[in-house]
């Protein structure tokens, strides 16, 4: 049969009709362990009762009205958000993608409404991703994604990932910012000592730059903290934030600190349903959960389960390699042996959901509800699915 969908993915041939907690249920009635969490979305699992009920009675009052008005589920959004963080105020939007390009228009606002119009261009690193529009693709410079899409929009100047000396040799008159993930998900899980970090927020202070933080796939207690780089005891100018704060629900927000926010005015941006009540409802019923007593403490500690029981694996296996990450977002190197993809669909058959990444690396992001016992059932099935492939 032929798909009506524009064929701009290859999915397998899988499809889900119902979720519970960390399963999915086919419409063949297979059940599975979804230990990729819709690409770090279902950071509640599937049908949990907290966010399926704010989400059903939102439904049934108002689900949509603009930004011309106010929006009071928003408005306590945004506040939760800068009661929990280093920000002064949120712009809330639709993706990731979106939470992205308005940190973009921040940084370079900021600069030109500080008198430093010439200052556009933002320092990004090797390995990230940031999104599929054009200003993301220019970002990350990823030439798979941006193969036949040219030409990039300019002002975006890359360096390598944790390095410190090539980045700062890149700053010019021109530079704005600084673009980074804490943990870099779709690039292969690709992590930098908090030192690091530290040392970005000293050399953005040294030459008027903003410090922007992608914390699209890490942010909403994906790690064990509410934001990754919170582990630096870093204090950001912007991040970008999606995924996990709707729980499945289509949310992104852009978080900034009163000196970024000082920029921005009416009519500087804009979404239609950006933060609207439904949107909202899903949002603060997430964070019901993940701001609750010991919630975050156990994300913790069941990564911390997570990736042990990942590196005995990797032991018992010559073709697999370093067990990456933090928290609930974990990844594993394969080597050159086997391919990323043929494990996670070896994993599929067995009734195991992963995702691959970059660097020949799986990711393993199961729902931050996940029990040790469901892990062990998880990544028994993880073990299986690798028998027969290496040396």
């Amino acid at each position: 049969m032929t798909s009506a969908i524009m064929p701009t993915y290859a999915p397998a041939d899988i499809a889900f009709e119902q979720g519970d907690g960390v399963y999915l249920t086919s419409t063949e009635g297979k059940k599975y362990l979804d230990f990729g969490s819709g690409i770090a979305v279902s950071a509640l699992g599937h049908s949990h009762p907290h966010l399926v009920q704010a989400i059903q009675e939102q439904a049934g009052k108002v689900m949509h009205y603009s930004n011309l008005y106010r929006i009071p589920g928003q408005e306590r959004l945004a506040q939760r958000l800068v009661d929990h963080s280093f920000a002064s105020s949120v712009f809330c939007c639709n993706s990731g993608a979106e939470a992205v390009e308005c940190g973009l228009k921040i940084v370079r606002r900021f600069q030109s409404e500080n008198g430093h119009p010439e200052k556009y261009r933002v320092i990004t690193c090797t390995g990230s991703f940031h999104g599929r529009t054009l200003a993301t693709l220019s970002a990350a410079k990823n030439e798979k994604h941006m193969a036949g899409f040219s030409p990039m929009l300019d002002g975006f100047d890359q360096v390598a990932f944790g390095n410190l000396n090539e980045l700062r040799d890149a700053i010019t008159d021109e530079t704005a910012a600084i673009l980074i993930e804490p943990i870099q998900g779709e690039g292969g899980i690709n992590y930098a000592e908090p030192d690091y970090f530290k040392r970005l927020r000293e050399t953005a202070d040294e030459f008027g730059l903003l410090l922007f933080m992608d914390e699209v796939q890490t942010g909403i207690g994906r790690t064990g903290k509410l934001f990754a780089h919170e582990w630096a005891e870093l204090q950001p100018d912007v991040v970008a934030v999606a995924k996990g704060l709707g729980g499945g629900f289509p949310v992104g927000a852009c978080l900034a600190n009163e000196k970024a926010t000082s920029a921005m005015a009416p009519g500087t941006h804009g979404s239609t349903y950006g933060g609207n009540p439904m949107a909202s409802a899903a949002a603060n019923a997430v964070l019901d959960i993940v701001l609750g007593d010991g919630f975050l403490e156990n994300v913790q500690k069941t990564g911390a389960y997570l990736r042990s029981q990942l590196e005995a694996i990797s032991s018992k296996h010559d073709f697999l390699g370093d067990v990456r990450g933090q928290g609930l977002l974990v990844g594993i190197v394969c080597d050159d042996s086997v391919v990323n993809l043929d494990i996670v669909k070896a994993g599929e058959e067995l009734g195991l959901l992963t995702v691959p990444a970059g660097g020949n690396v799986i990711r393993i992001i199961p729902p931050l509800i996940v029990t040790e016992a469901e892990i062990d059932e998880g990544l028994a099935l993880f073990d299986q699915a690798c028998e027969g492939f290496g040396g």
